[in-house]
C-alpha cells in the first residue's frame, strides 16, 4: 500500500511587537487626569488607580504573538469554513472606550486552509489596537485575502459601543453589524446568500441574545 504524502504545513510566524510605551510617563498622566476630573486619587481606594489603568489600556492595546499555520488543501475542499461567534473586543478610538461583539469569519478555499483557531488570533491582531468598527471588519478581511489567496473572504462584525450606551445617546442595547465580502462571496449571489445566511441567528455578543 502507498503511503500518502503529508500535508505540507506552513506556519509563518505574526508578532505585532509590544507596544511603544513609557510606562512611568502614562501613569503620571493618568493620575494627572484623574486629578483633574476631581477624583480622590490619594485616597486608600483609588491610590493604585493610574497604575491599574495604564495596564488595564495596554492589556487592551497589545495583540499576542501568534504562528500563522496553514496546511495543503489536499482533499481539495472547496466549499465554506466559517468561524461564528468570535469575540471581540476593542477600543473605540474616538473616546478610548471600549466596543464588543463578536465577529463571523468565513473563506472559500483555494490551495491552503488554515488552522481554525487563527481565524480567531487575526480578529485580536487587529481589534486590540484604536479602532472604529467598519475598518477592524475591512482588515481582517483584507489580511485574510492577502495570507490565503482564497476563492472567497467574509468578515461580519456585531458590537455593543459603549460611546453609545454609557454615554450621549445612551442608546441602551443598541448593536452595530458591519460586513466585508470579497471574492467569490461578494460576486456569486448563492456563495454571498449562504455567507450571510449562516452568520444570521448566530450569539450577538458572548453570552448575550441571538440576532
Amino acid at each position: 500500500m502507498t503511503a500518502q504524502p503529508t500535508p505540507l504545513v506552513r506556519r509563518h510566524p505574526v508578532d505585532p511587537g509590544p507596544p511603544v510605551a513609557d510606562v512611568a510617563a502614562a501613569r503620571r498622566a493618568a493620575h494627572d487626569l484623574l486629578v483633574s476630573l476631581g477624583l480622590p486619587v490619594d485616597s486608600p481606594a483609588m491610590a493604585d488607580t493610574p497604575r491599574r489603568m495604564v495596564g488595564a489600556y495596554l492589556e487592551m492595546l497589545t495583540p499576542r504573538s501568534f504562528d500563522l499555520t496553514t496546511f495543503d488543501n489536499d482533499e481539495g475542499y472547496d466549499e465554506l469554513v466559517l468561524a461564528r461567534g468570535i469575540p471581540v473586543q476593542a477600543l473605540c478610538e474616538h473616546h478610548l472606550l471600549p466596543f464588543v461583539g463578536v465577529a463571523h469569519v468565513g473563506y472559500l478555499p483555494r490551495d491552503r486552509i488554515l488552522g481554525l483557531s487563527k481565524l480567531a488570533r487575526v480578529v485580536e491582531l487587529f481589534a486590540r489596537r484604536p479602532q472604529v468598527q467598519e475598518r477592524l471588519t475591512k482588515q481582517v478581511a483584507d489580511w485574510l485575502d492577502d495570507q490565503l489567496s482564497p476563492r472567497g473572504v467574509g468578515v461580519v462584525i456585531e458590537a455593543e459601543h459603549s460611546c453609545m450606551t454609557l454615554r450621549g445617546v445612551r442608546a441602551a442595547d443598541t448593536s452595530t453589524i458591519t460586513s466585508t465580502l470579497l471574492g467569490t462571496l461578494r460576486e456569486d449571489p448563492r456563495s454571498r446568500a449562504e455567507f450571510l445566511a449562516l452568520t444570521t441567528g448566530a450569539p450577538r455578543y458572548p453570552g448575550g441574545p441571538h440576532a
